[in-house]
């Protein structure tokens, strides 16, 4: 029978793995089309969504109803759901009871930022019967202790992230900007698909902000690519519609019935 996180661990080393975020019901129907691998359900919603200025103010209640209205698309990609800031910190028992409200509204698997220090946690997790995705390298989460958003350069602790992730029972890991040959480097050294965002080519995948492909965000990362400007066609569209109304073109005669 297949298992959509058993078919993504197939593709190491086969096929590249691609992954976009995604946080509601409409676009999780439109991707649903599409040949993604998987969808995030990220707390990067709270700058592209709800309008907070970092991931740091998105909560459980946030990410339970964003995980519940992609789930209700009923979309074939595997559905993996960040934790938020504070939701696994405290105790190995929250972060076991947090990772199953997500399970329960549908997500197929849990992304948890940090390396070492988050390993008993990752496993208790997963013996719980909850898949987890590791995210190391930059830790948006952790952005205040780190000292802002940089480029994560230390190899030796970066390796040793991953192996302690890989031995805790995650199923895959995001590596976030940090220098390509150390994502190399750990994409040769475990047994676990990585997905990069920032971190060069020689991943087992990529992942994006769906904001950045479409050219939606108000500031565009240097590692992303917009491969289209949706933001334009948006308001050309409401340009248009604007102009009919005032005008009295619109309804036109095929939009209403005598």
């Amino acid at each position: 029978m297949s298992s959509p996180i058993r078919d993504f661990i197939k593709k190491k080393g086969k096929e590249k793995i691609v992954m976009l975020t995604v946080y509601d019901f409409s676009m999780a129907k439109i991707l649903s089309r599409s040949d993604l691998d998987a969808v995030l359900v990220g707390d990067s919603l709270g700058m592209n969504v709800l309008g907070y200025p970092t991931t740091l103010q998105v909560t459980m209640t946030d990410m339970v109803s964003h995980v519940r209205a992609v789930a209700r698309a009923g979309i074939k990609q595997l559905i993996v759901a960040d934790m938020p800031f504070m939701s696994y910190e405290q105790s190995v028992e929250k972060a076991i009871y947090n990772a199953g409200k997500m399970a329960r509204e549908g997500a197929h698997a849990v992304k948890l930022e940090g390396g070492s220090e988050i390993e008993e946690k990752v496993s208790k997790i997963v013996e719980a019967g909850i898949p987890v995705m590791g995210h190391i390298g930059l830790t948006p989460q952790r952005v205040l202790r780190i000292g802002g958003y940089r480029i994560m350069k230390d190899e030796d602790k970066l390796v040793s992230d991953a192996k302690a992730l890989e031995d805790a029972g995650a199923f895959s890991i995001v590596i976030e900007n940090t220098l390509s040959h150390i994502a190399k480097k750990i994409t040769d050294t475990i047994k676990i698909p990585t997905i990069c965002i920032g971190s060069g080519p020689h991943c087992d995948g990529q992942v994006l902000v769906i904001h950045d492909v479409l050219g939606l965000g108000e500031f565009i990362p240097y590692f992303a690519k917009p491969y289209l400007n949706l933001k334009e066609q948006i308001l050309s569209a409401v340009k248009s519609f604007t102009e009919d109304v005032k005008t009295g073109k619109f309804p036109f005669k095929e939009n209403y019935k005598e």
